[in-house]
């Protein structure tokens, strides 16, 4: 009986990690991203606060960014992107052929205003996404056609 309870105890938390990593909602993730609106972007920082998703690095880094973009404080604008470009990068260099990266940085980059100057990987972001769209996540593909209709370098007519 002693065994099967702490069996039953040690196994709870990787279940609860499976559960986090299901429920995390890609679409949600990407609403809020394009919301333009704090709230949003906070809730969604939240959630992934204390989600095991694999790519929690570079979601909470694009977000960080986001939410950079809609500080009014100067101060506090540059250290929300500091620490969120921290975060993305890394979890690009972790992982060089996650397209979905790649593509978190291409809308930051696009966006991003000059003086910060993140915007040396646009044309390698966009040619990967380009190459990869097709094998990704619908949600993903999703997210990657609607910001295409605005993107300065990353059109609809490119994902066919």
């Amino acid at each position: 009986m002693l065994l099967f309870l702490l069996f039953f105890v040690c196994s709870v938390p990787s279940a609860q990690s499976k559960t986090t990593i299901q429920n995390f909602d890609r679409e949600a993730y990407y609403n809020a991203l394009a919301s333009g609106k704090m709230d949003k972007v906070n809730a969604e920082l939240e959630l992934l606060s204390t989600s095991a998703t694999p790519e929690k690095e570079a979601y909470e880094g694009t977000l960080l960014m986001r939410k950079a973009g809609l500080e009014k404080v100067p101060a506090v604008k540059l250290k929300y992107f500091k620490k969120g470009r921290i975060k993305l990068e890394t979890a690009i260099q972790n992982d060089s052929d996650n397209a979905e990266y790649h593509f978190l940085r291409l809308i930051i980059q696009e966006n991003a205003p000059s003086i910060v100057k993140y915007n040396s990987q646009i044309k390698t972001d966009t040619q990967i996404v380009k190459t990869a769209y097709k094998n990704l996540p619908h949600s993903v593909q999703q997210a990657i056609m609607d910001y295409s209709k605005k993107s300065k370098t990353l059109h609809p007519e490119d994902l066919n």
